[in-house]
């Protein structure tokens, strides 16, 4: 499974429907609405999506989806 950054963690799990495909799609919505100033965000977001196409819903469901707030 693909080693997911803390931020690309933090991101997901605010975005996260419960499902991996719906998380891609409410992240690849999310990004339409970014800015031209919000390259890094775009880009966390990119790399968030590229890695989440390459584990199995399986793997998904393993992951730790929960915002840490007090980071």
């Amino acid at each position: 499974m693909n080693d997911f950054t803390f931020e690309e963690q933090q991101l997901m799990s605010i975005y996260n429907p419960g499902t991996r495909l719906g998380l891609i799609h409410a992240l690849v919505e999310m990004r339409t609405y970014l800015d031209k100033d919000e390259q890094e965000l775009k880009d966390l977001t990119d790399s968030a999506i590229a890695k989440l196409n390459t584990i199995t819903d399986a793997e998904f469901c393993e992951l730790d989806l929960i915002p840490d707030f007090d980071f």
